[in-house]
């Protein structure tokens, strides 16, 4: 009896348990920004400015964890994605010394690119407190949807 039950709950010689695989496709995202400090941001805001530190992306597929954009001088920053979950809402936002006077974390709302596709600052997300960011859902060929 035992082996019966057993043999009804395990998969078969070659069989593997079935797992969903949850496809993913590839997001570039530009940040049109200067890749050097503003010389005008008020002293109010140079704390944040030095808090902020690289300017980086905190994406919800990846538990909202920093990575560093790559600066292109002088004008851009830059990160291609491999791993974004297709056809499901992501959310991201972008942190950026250069904004801590327009937010008291660095949080950028404005000048972002998903693909090619101007994004507007559209949900919040988590940081210190409720942090200003995108949310957008990806096709498998790399279609931008808001």
């Amino acid at each position: 009896m035992v082996v019966a039950v057993s043999s009804l709950l395990s998969p078969g010689c070659g069989d593997s348990p079935s797992s969903p695989s949850q496809s993913t496709a590839r997001v570039r995202i530009v940040f049109q920004g200067s890749t050097t400090r503003r010389p005008d941001l008020p002293p109010s805001a140079l704390a944040c400015a030095d808090g902020a530190g690289q300017t980086h992306i905190h994406p919800s597929w990846r538990s909202f964890a920093a990575t560093p954009l790559q600066p292109v001088p002088s004008d851009r920053y830059e990160i291609t994605l491999d791993d974004v979950p297709v056809n499901t809402r992501v959310s991201f936002r972008i942190n950026d010394q250069n904004f801590s006077d327009e937010n008291p974390t660095g949080a950028v709302t404005r000048n972002v690119f998903a693909n090619d596709v101007r994004l507007v600052q559209n949900t919040t997300t988590p940081g210190n407190g409720d942090e200003p960011g995108y949310a957008l859902s990806v096709t498998a060929s790399g279609t931008i949807r808001q």
